[in-house]
């Protein structure tokens, strides 16, 4: 008998935090599904020449099961996700598990559903976001001002940015390697493992760690394909997800510390979280606070806010 391929994609290398807990997530699947049940997991289709934005419409449509995604590029069509894109609210990673494997991760497992076609499967790890550029150190928002920036597809992110001072432009994770190195922008904003794996170190010198965003990674199922699986393979893809995700979670912490070092080591100069002024930034900022959060749920807010 053929086996049923469940078809995972992403976007990242093989030393990707992402890449290998999707690893992960097929080891204990197979393991667990048993007989007539494997996994096959593209690591990165940009390397297909295919931006990684493809992977939404992959998976709702039949080439691809599950993919993984920064949230921010979700938010238009679920907007409870942009409580992440607003900018200096989390300082906690150990906060943000608790509340995303409680109440909030349920209610915007929910929100997924109601408008989009995917099985929201886990939450992920994608780092604390911090900004690196090739022309000067950023210790204050005046320091921003003029710098051209690369951004995800989001609004709130390039509204974000230019509250600071910045110029911000999308470029899709395909073509973002070559424009930092090419000097199409001069700054850039990712969490360190990025920074690292993606080699923008090699170009910029300076790397302020703002952690002005919590980057919330989705993993997303086709929901009306997964719903037609027998109970005991879907139970088999909830266990192996809680397995990859502890795991995945234990590298996004590790990896910062790793990157931290390999970046000092290269020559970056590293402006800690206490040598920037911090609330400068945020009262550049809090007006587009206030206003994007009024169209946010209350509810998720607060949920994200609990103690």
């Amino acid at each position: 008998m053929t086996d049923t391929v469940v078809r995972m994609g992403g976007y990242q290398g093989p030393p990707s935090v992402h890449t290998r807990a999707g690893h992960i997530l097929g080891r204990e699947f197979t393991r667990r599904a048993g007989e007539g049940w494997s996994f096959a997991f593209t690591e990165n289709v940009t390397a297909l020449s295919r931006p990684a934005t493809d992977l939404f419409g992959m998976v709702e449509g039949d080439e691809l099961d599950i993919c993984y995604f920064a949230s921010s590029y979700l938010a238009r069509r679920v907007p409870d996700l942009a409580v992440f894109d607003l900018p200096f609210q989390i300082e906690s990673r150990e906060h943000v598990y608790r509340q995303l494997d409680g109440a909030l991760g349920r209610r915007l497992a929910d929100a997924v559903a109601r408008n989009t076609g995917y099985l929201l499967l886990g939450f992920w790890d994608n780092g604390f976001r911090h900004f690196t550029n090739a022309v000067r150190p950023i210790l204050r928002p005046e320091d921003c001002r003029g710098l051209s920036i690369r951004t995800m597809n989001s609004a709130l992110h390039q509204a974000t940015f230019r509250a600071l001072g910045f110029e911000p432009r999308y470029i899709d994770v395909k073509d973002y390697p070559e424009a930092v190195r090419t000097r199409r922008v001069d700054a850039q904003e990712n969490p360190l493992t990025n920074t690292v794996n993606f080699g923008v170190h090699e170009t910029h010198p300076f790397l302020t760690m703002t952690g002005h965003f919590y980057g919330l990674t989705v993993v997303l199922g086709n929901r009306e394909r997964i719903s037609r699986w027998p109970p005991h393979v879907r139970e088999a893809l909830s266990q192996a997800m809680a397995v990859a995700t502890e795991a995945q979670r234990g590298f996004a912490a590790e990896e910062d510390r790793i990157c931290r070092r390999t970046l000092e080591d290269a020559g970056v100069a590293v402006t800690g979280p206490d040598a920037f002024d911090r609330p400068a930034f945020e009262a550049a900022v809090a007006p587009l606070v206030a206003r994007e959060a009024a169209a946010i749920d209350p509810e998720i807010i607060a949920l994200l806010r609990q103690g």
